[in-house]
Order: C-alpha cells, then sequence, then structure tokens
C-alpha cells in the first residue's frame, strides 16, 4: 500500500536538501516542503478535519499550494484545487457541493471579494488566508486564520493517521462544458499508479527540472508535481505562460528538462523571435495533452528544439492520461496519440461495445488502475461513464471520443463525439478541418463547428485567429483547404477573430463558439 504523500516523504528522506519547488525566485527544498506538509496536517486537524473530510484550495500555482495539497492528504482528508481565476458562482457551486469545510485562499483584493461573497453561504467552517488574515470579522460561523500564524505553532512531525489506498485522495471538477461541473474523484491507489506510470514512459528521474505553467488545478498540472515527488526532481512552478520572454528566460537559467504544455502554449513558444537566444540544450523532452497538438505544431517543435523528443497523448481527468506516443513513432505516425500508458488497456469499440476493424470509427474505452472511482454522489452519471463491457469484461471508462485504430495497435484522436459535422451526408471531423488551418502560414488558431445549413444538412464554419502582419483573406484560406481537404470539407463560412475563447485549462470553447452561430 502507497499513499500519495509517500511520494513526498521518501524524496524528503533520499533528497532531504534538493530543492523540490522553484517558485518567483522562491526555493523550497523536499525537507522543507514536507515540514510545512505536516504543519499544515497537524493545524487542519487541530481544526476538526478528518478522514475523509474535503478542503478546498483556492490558490493560483504557489509553494503555499503545493504545501495544502500534501498536507491535506497527511491530514486524511481530501483536496480540491480550485483553479485561481473561477468566478464566485463556480466556486460557490463547488464548496456547497463537496461540502468543504476548510477553504485556503490568498490574501489579495480580487479574491477577497470573491471569497467573501460566497463564504456566508457555504458549509465551510475554517478559511485560511496566505498572505495574512485580511482582518475582517468573521463571517456568521466562519473562523479565520492566517497562513502563517496558523503553521507557525503546529507540529512539524508526521501526523499519525489511519489512511488506506482506498481512501479518497482528492476531488477535481470538470470545466463543465455542459450543465454544472461534475467532481471526479480519484482515490490514492489510482494517484499513485498514475503517476508512476507517466514517470516510467517520460523516464523521469531526480535529474530532472520540469517546467510546469499549468494549474494544479488541473489533471496534467497536478501530474507535474506528482511525477516530480515520485521520483525526486525539480518543479518550476509558474502560474501561467502568458509572457513567453520570462518563461524561456527561466528555463534557460534553471536548465529545463521537461516542457509540458497544450496547444496554445506552444503557439505563443514558437511565436517567439530568435527563440534560438536562449538556451535550451537541457531541454530533453516536451509533451502535449489538453487538446491533440496539429501535425504541423509538432513539425515546428521538432525544428525548434530537435534535442527534445515530443510526446503526444490523450488524456481526461477521468483517467489522467489514457494513452502516448512514443517520440521514435512520430516519423511513422505524426497525428497518432499512440498505445495505452503502462499497465492499462484501451480499445475503439461501436455502438454494442465491440472492436471496430483497423482504421474505422468509434469510441474509446479505456480499462485500468488509473480510472476515477466515479463522480461525486453523481451515481448515475458514473454508471453512465463507468461501465461493463465485452471487450474487458470489466468495468471501463467510456470516453465519449470517437477514435481509430491502425492495424498495429496505435490509437488517434477523431473528435469528440459532439464535434462531427455531417455535411452533404458526409461525416467531417472538426479536427481534421482545423489541422489542415493551422498547417496554413499566418494562422495561429481555428476551430470548425456545424452550422445548419439548407442545402448542405450542416455547413462548415471556422473561426480563424492570424498571427500579427498576416494578409490572409477568406479566399486564400478556401484555396489552401481545397489543396489538403475533401471538397466538402472546405469551410463554407470563415470568420476572423483576434482569439478564441478558452477554458481555464486552455481547451477552445467550442460550445460558446457554436453558440454565436445558433
Amino acid at each position: 500500500m502507497r499513499l500519495v504523500h509517500q511520494l513526498l516523504e521518501e524524496s524528503a528522506q533520499r533528497y532531504p536538501d534538493k530543492t523540490a519547488l522553484i517558485c518567483t525566485e522562491r526555493r523550497v527544498s523536499f525537507a522543507e516542503l514536507d515540514s510545512a506538509a505536516n504543519r499544515l496536517a497537524h493545524a487542519l486537524m487541530a481544526e476538526g478535519v478528518g478522514r475523509g473530510d474535503r478542503v478546498a484550495v483556492f490558490l493560483e500555482n504557489s509553494p503555499e499550494a503545493v504545501v495544502s495539497l500534501f498536507g491535506i492528504l497527511k491530514a486524511g482528508a481530501a483536496f480540491s484545487a480550485i483553479n485561481g481565476s473561477v468566478k464566485a458562482d463556480k466556486l460557490r457551486h463547488v464548496l456547497l457541493d463537496e461540502r468543504a469545510s476548510v477553504l485556503i485562499t490568498i490574501n489579495d483584493a480580487q479574491r477577497r471579494r470573491t471569497v467573501e461573497s460566497v463564504l456566508p453561504h457555504s458549509p465551510v467552517s475554517t478559511c485560511i488566508w496566505v498572505g495574512g488574515d485580511p482582518e475582517c470579522p468573521d463571517v456568521g460561523h466562519v473562523r479565520r486564520f492566517g497562513w502563517e500564524e496558523l503553521l507557525g505553532g503546529s507540529d512539524s512531525r508526521p501526523p499519525v493517521v489511519p489512511i488506506v489506498d482506498q481512501d479518497l485522495g482528492t476531488i477535481i471538477y470538470t470545466s463543465g462544458t455542459t450543465g454544472q461541473p461534475k467532481g471526479v474523484m480519484s482515490l490514492h491507489r489510482d494517484m499513485v499508479f498514475a503517476a508512476g506510470a507517466i514517470a516510467s514512459y517520460l523516464d523521469n528521474a531526480a535529474h530532472d527540472v520540469i517546467f510546469c505553467s499549468l494549474s494544479v488545478a488541473f489533471t496534467y498540472g497536478l501530474y507535474q508535481v506528482l511525477t516530480a515527488m515520485l521520483v525526486g526532481a525539480t518543479v518550476v512552478l509558474e502560474k501561467n505562460f502568458a509572457f513567453p520572454h520570462r518563461a524561456l528566460q527561466i528555463m534557460a537559467k534553471e536548465g529545463a528538462t521537461g516542457l509540458p504544455g497544450v496547444p496554445t502554449m506552444f503557439a505563443l513558444l514558437l511565436g517567439v523571435q530568435q527563440l534560438d537566444r536562449y538556451d535550451l540544450s537541457s531541454l530533453r523532452y516536451i509533451t502535449n495533452a489538453a487538446a491533440p497538438l496539429p501535425v504541423s505544431r509538432v513539425r515546428q517543435l521538432r525544428a525548434a528544439f530537435p534535442q527534445a523528443r515530443i510526446f503526444s497523448m490523450y488524456g481526461q481527468t477521468e483517467c489522467k492520461r489514457a494513452c502516448y506516443l512514443p517520440p521514435e513513432e512520430l516519423d511513422r505516425r505524426p497525428d497518432s496519440v499512440g498505445i495505452p500508458v503502462p499497465g492499462t488497456e484501451a480499445a475503439v469499440v461501436d455502438s454494442q461495445g465491440l472492436p471496430v476493424p483497423p482504421g474505422a470509427v468509434g469510441e474509446l474505452v479505456v480499462r485500468g488502475p488509473h480510472l476515477m472511482a466515479g463522480y461525486w454522489e453523481k451515481p448515475e452519471e458514473t454508471g453512465q461513464k463507468l461501465r461493463p463491457d465485452p471487450v474487458f469484461g470489466n468495468v471501463s471508462l467510456y470516453t465519449g471520443d470517437l477514435f481509430r485504430v491502425d492495424k498495429e495497435g496505435f490509437l488517434y484522436f477523431v473528435s469528440r463525439a459532439d464535434d462531427i459535422i455531417k455535411c452533404r451526408g458526409e461525416k467531417v471531423s472538426s479536427g481534421e478541418v482545423e489541422d489542415a488551418l493551422l498547417a496554413m502560414p499566418g494562422i495561429t488558431d481555428a476551430v470548425a463547428v456545424g452550422v445548419p445549413d439548407d442545402v448542405l444538412g450542416e455547413a462548415v464554419k471556422v473561426f480563424v485567429v492570424r498571427e500579427e502582419g498576416s494578409t490572409a483573406v477568406e479566399r486564400d484560406i478556401r484555396a489552401f483547404c481545397a489543396q489538403r481537404l475533401e471538397d466538402f470539407m472546405v469551410p463554407k463560412y470563415i470568420e476572423f477573430r483576434s482569439e478564441l475563447p478558452k477554458s481555464e485549462n486552455g481547451k477552445t470553447l467550442r460550445k460558446a463558439l457554436r453558440a454565436c452561430v445558433e
């Protein structure tokens, strides 16, 4: 039996003085991180937090955020990390839905306004402010503490709490593109397994320095921290990638060996002029998840960072990672997201749950120890997503995403089930249209959606972002697409935008764009 917080404890024993976190010039060793987590655990327990309770962490990427995650686990509770940019309505929903007893947040003007509007109507009984208590009066039943005040007098020794690996470790709320966000439950055992599986195919080791500007409130960012704690690596934790020149300076200074990102981040990175002036020779791997990386971007990244291995990956919050493409396969199948992560299985199935032949499109189902335990207090939705199938005979995750598989077992993302456009009776993959657009010089972002059409059934409409200085017009885009796509895939409507709406974890909000044309 292995617990998530033991990943930190073991590295603190092996590498006590080694730097675990670098964040805005702050450096925290493994021993310091573990000691702070112990002190927080004791403080939480003194406030009545116990096994199975939920504690919400409403912080941006910071050492305090990482301390909070491990301190909560050491107290026997489960953490729910909430992205620092969420608004009051979503914060209120999460706190009420999971019945959080404690909220850890930061003392700044914007966060105070959000938190103060939510606290009186929440189940929170204790609020911990990083940066000091804002010196506001208690709100009804809520007790207030400053971070330093609370941790200062606490015991730095590991607390003794009965926990097993089947206990709840975290609840991560989905982005809620349809309806209210659902809480995805992960147990200690599936979190530890997932961290180990990811570290194994990335060959992570103690010498790694992982540059992470992904929020730890989301699975992709969280597992950068967990895999680093597992192997004793260093994480350079940044709040975002809004200033790519600054990020590149930090990566060069710290000798970053790993760079996890999403397509929007890589678009910013590749748009930097004279990229080669930054010494990134230490970078040995780049990973992409959250959304598929277009083949054109893969080629650009390979040209910009020839020494780095590039991993195209696919996953969902419900399974952390599902598959990855070994970098040595990149030339042969650049549009593939690869094979199942070590120790797991995956298949592409039809509506009856039976495997489809190579090349045919079906739904991806995943099986393994990395699957979620279910949606928090939503048995019906859990039953729709986790159910027995005739392929494996046990419970599998039905992803709802459309894939195909080749004769050698490599997987290819086609689209989300609701991203298929039916034009002239043909099925158009929005992803295929977008890949064609992103291969066009001067185009930095693009999304394809279906719009009602009396003749075609649905017509293809694209929203396009041009890079600064581009003179591309509609005629140019149609001509470029016509050379690469079948005629029924060529966009009928084109709308230029300065930017596309994004979710908190960098995914394009297709629903918002569809609403513009409905």
